[in-house]
């Protein structure tokens, strides 16, 4: 004859796989806040209101105060960025793209990087400015 145990009801809450799932989030919570562009320093123009157009798919152009196009964060001429933007466009075809110019940058190669988008096909169109002081 086999003696059967008496399971035992569980008193207690093993909590391991909430505090694993915590820090999975504040992982992912940290890389996501730090992964923004902010490779090439500019001072924007100040503008009365904005409206943020960002979203995981944008595309940053910046154009710095000597005149460089920068793709995200890499210095580009406006032939490459025509044909990068034409790539990602193929990609996503509703691709949104931010254009970011220095203050006192050339005004010429801000249109370059407008016609290099307008080239492309690109509809979704940003111009960066800073935030009004008190927003």
């Amino acid at each position: 004859m086999q003696v059967q145990k008496k399971r035992k009801p569980y008193d207690d809450i093993n909590i391991t796989p909430m505090v694993d799932l915590t820090f999975v989030l504040l992982v992912i919570f940290i890389l996501m806040t730090t992964a923004s562009i902010e490779g090439i320093r500019i001072n924007l123009p100040k503008a009365s209101s904005s409206q943020s157009m960002a979203s995981p798919t944008t595309k940053a152009i910046t154009v710095d105060s000597r005149g460089q196009i920068y793709l995200d964060t890499y210095p580009v001429t406006p032939a490459e960025l025509e044909q990068e933007l034409r790539i990602q466009k193929s990609i996503t075809p509703d691709l949104p793209v931010v254009i970011r110019g220095d203050r006192v940058s050339q005004y010429g190669k801000i249109m370059e990087a407008l016609d290099a988008c307008g080239r492309a096909g690109i509809t979704q169109i940003g111009l960066v400015s800073e935030r009004p002081r008190g927003s």
